[in-house]
């Protein structure tokens, strides 16, 4: 294995504008749809550089899919110290590294395409799932207006390994009927933005919180100038999987002080409503009385949803 020395500059081939390519491949999609989203579905293999989602932190949460790429790849740009060391090194210990942190679409797209297009196997490593909060869009569309074809390998988001450790479901009979990915204010979403009182108002709505571990304080503060029950469950979960997992349960009152205290600025997932604790649901209906009232013998098909 091989990782990039993060001190030297990388010199690469000039490209297209990735902007120029982003609007390009966003005009073309208000015109068509991709033929191959008719072609393929998320388990297939597929020609191009994957954008693998590396799960939450440990590797055994790594997908099977994600797992057969990496262990065929030449080259692994991925995203630092957010994917665990322990899964590169389990891995990719064959391949090339290269951190993507503070380089840039101008750096990265030149270097995963000519990689590519001189043979070698490309994997393009986030942390989680892609499709959150990963940015990944933007660097397959500049790809693609390449001419290097790219698809998703989905991974296991954060808030499903905090679910996990919580010992507790996301969605509850009678607690939680939705869930809200979402992140709080700051430099990429406005306060218009933040919807995060209106989630936790509607009341059974479980709110996974991303990327917002340093805004614990404002967020618990806002929450409770609009008025929100300050006994709110909050769990917030540093690591979620990684050996140095850590949880800090709370309330809406009192979770800020406590993350404060253990010290956490980043890396954690924020989950606030009654969800949390799992206190408090009913049974379902899809184990109950329901579930036997069909005596065609199709009994099959009450087993599929909880609706």
């Amino acid at each position: 294995m091989t990782e990039t020395d993060e001190t030297e500059t990388t010199v690469v081939p000039d490209g297209g504008d990735p902007q120029e390519a982003i609007d390009a491949q966003g005009e073309r999609r208000r015109e068509e749809l991709d033929d191959r989203i008719f072609e393929h579905n998320a388990g297939d293999e597929q020609e191009g550089i994957p954008f693998v989602g590396a799960g939450p932190g440990n590797p055994r949460l790594l997908t099977v899919a994600g797992k057969e790429l990496l262990e065929e790849s030449d080259l692994v740009v991925h995203a630092g110290s957010l994917v665990n060391s322990e899964l590169l090194e389990e891995y990719c210990d064959h391949a090339t590294l290269v951190n993507s942190v503070g380089k840039d679409l101008e750096e990265l797209i030149p270097l995963m395409r000519d990689a590519y297009e001189g043979g070698e196997n490309v994997v393009r490593l986030h942390s989680g799932d892609p499709a959150i909060y990963g940015a990944a869009l933007e660097q397959m569309d500049a790809l693609e207006h390449e001419g290097v074809p790219t698809h998703f390998v989905p991974g296991v988001t954060s808030a499903f390994a905090a679910s996990a450790t919580l010992r507790t479901q996301l969605t509850l009979n009678e607690v939680s009927n939705h869930v809200a990915f979402t992140r709080p204010q700051g430099k990429t979403l406005t306060e218009e933005e933040d919807h995060i009182s209106e989630f936790v108002g509607m009341g059974d709505v479980t709110s996974c919180i991303y990327l917002g571990t340093h805004a614990v304080r404002e967020t618990m503060d806002r929450l409770l100038e609009d008025g929100h029950d300050p006994e709110t469950p909050v769990g917030v979960i540093y690591h979620a999987s990684w050996p140095d997992e850590d949880v800090i349960v709370g309330t809406v009152g009192d979770i800020a002080e406590k993350v404060e205290e253990a010290g956490y600025r980043a890396s954690a997932m924020v989950v606030i409503g009654d969800a949390v604790t799992g206190a408090g649901y009913e049974r379902s209906f899809l184990y109950g009385d329901w579930a036997n009232r069909s005596s065609s013998g199709s009994s099959g098909e009450t087993e599929a949803s909880d609706d």
